[in-house]
């Protein structure tokens, strides 16, 4: 019989039941151990053997325990995948990614309108490891022009993390298989749940999960997740050469998160859309980014590849003070003035305007932009606090 997915997910990593004592603990102990003991030298051989086979299987407790395990098994429910590796943050996820796929004299396509981090990575890392990155617009019109003989990986953050910029990821995967190169998308913005990235044809995901796979703020993580078992070989060498690790207590905090984000997601969705619709509609709004609006330039990539939205959105004042933007800002009372999303709080950011230097989406100018993390508040009053704030000269 197969369950729905969502049930599936609540019983993704469950224990089994003790063969002696015919009881099991609902959810997976936290086991926290640096150091694993063999019963024998010939356990000890087999063990390896195990691992050399691909199982996989613990050897030290910087590969991770039941914890770790149970956790990587429901975020391969959730992507689609075969393989999942876990890191300290969603930058050392994509880091990870990047230096398990590329070399020195490597060339790699970037959407323009990835996470900031990103460029950074390019600029104090790749480059001085000889990787060269080029970047392309999100409608990816400019694409096959910039393909070189040594383009090995096209890298998508989708949809983007200020504008929300959607992408045709399937056209994306046929130019980079057809070029031999590799597929790495950003799916934090929705997880697989509600964007299955690998099954569209990304070869690697790349998930934040301090974001709404923990859901209440309180983790810092990254995840790795491919189908393709070379892959996963090539990822696992350089994993374990990087000395990767996160801790129990985290992947436990995480397990819990995911035990309740179809109904999180839901209730951000319901409630982002609310107050989207809302600022669509208000004068002092020039114009609100969310894929899920039906006049926002990705909405219907966005209603033939995603099972749903989340809680971002984005929105341009209808002036170009900047000072006025900053009083707006403070003056708001339920939303947090902050970087992150995925809790259950609600956020805002000021973006910068360097922040969308090299977005080729913005067309706005000086406007300033507003990104907002939807929480679980009641929407009347999260509009109510918009409304007050809005109003101030």
């Amino acid at each position: 019989m197969t369950h729905h997915f969502d049930t599936r997910l609540l019983h993704a990593g469950r224990p089994a039941t003790s063969p002696e004592t015919g009881v099991a603990p609902v959810n997976v102990p936290t086991v926290r151990t640096s150091t694993v003991r063999f019963a024998s030298t010939e356990a000890y051989r087999d063990v390896f053997r195990r691992k050399a086979a691909g199982e996989r299987i613990a050897s030290y407790g910087r590969q991770g325990m039941d914890t770790h395990q149970a956790l990587e098994d429901a975020l391969c429910l959730i992507e689609g995948g075969e393989r999942c590796f876990l890191a300290p943050s969603g930058v050392a996820a994509i880091s990870f990614a990047m230096l398990g796929l590329l070399s020195p004299g490597d060339h790699v396509l970037v959407t323009d309108s990835v996470y900031g981090p990103v460029r950074k990575l390019d600029s104090s890392l790749l480059q001085r490891l000889g990787i060269e990155v080029t970047y392309f617009r999100p409608d990816a019109q400019d694409l096959s022009s910039l393909l070189r003989p040594n383009t090995r990986v096209i890298y998508a953050e989708a949809p983007g993390s200020l504008l929300f910029e959607m992408h045709d990821l399937p056209a994306l995967a046929q130019v980079a298989h057809a070029h031999g190169a590799l597929l790495v998308a950003d799916n934090t913005w929705g997880t697989g749940y509600l964007y299955p990235a690998l099954a569209m044809g990304a070869d690697v995901s790349v998930v934040a999960a301090t974001k709404y796979v923990a859901g209440h703020s309180d983790v810092m993580m990254g995840a790795v997740v491919t189908r393709d078992p070379a892959l996963g070989k090539r990822l696992n060498d350089t994993y374990y050469a990087l000395g990767l690790t996160v801790g129990a207590d985290d992947a436990s905090l995480a397990l819990r998160g995911v035990r309740t984000l179809t109904v999180r997601l839901a209730q951000h969705a319901q409630h982002a859309l609310t107050v989207a619709r809302h600022l669509a509609a208000h004068p002092a709004v020039s114009r609100v980014y969310c894929p899920a609006l039906p006049g926002d330039p990705g909405h219907a990539l966005w209603q033939r590849d995603c099972r749903g939205t989340n809680g971002l959105l984005s929105f341009s004042l209808a002036t170009a003070d900047h000072a006025r933007a900053c009083r707006i800002v403070d003056a708001l009372t339920l939303f947090g003035i902050g970087f992150s999303w995925g809790g259950y709080e609600s956020l805002v950011q000021l973006v910068e305007p360097g922040d969308l230097t090299g977005h080729s989406a913005w067309q706005e100018g000086d406007r300033p932009l507003l990104r907002l993390h939807i929480g679980l508040e009641h929407p009347d009053d999260l509009i109510a606090d918009l409304n007050r704030a809005l109003a101030i000269d």
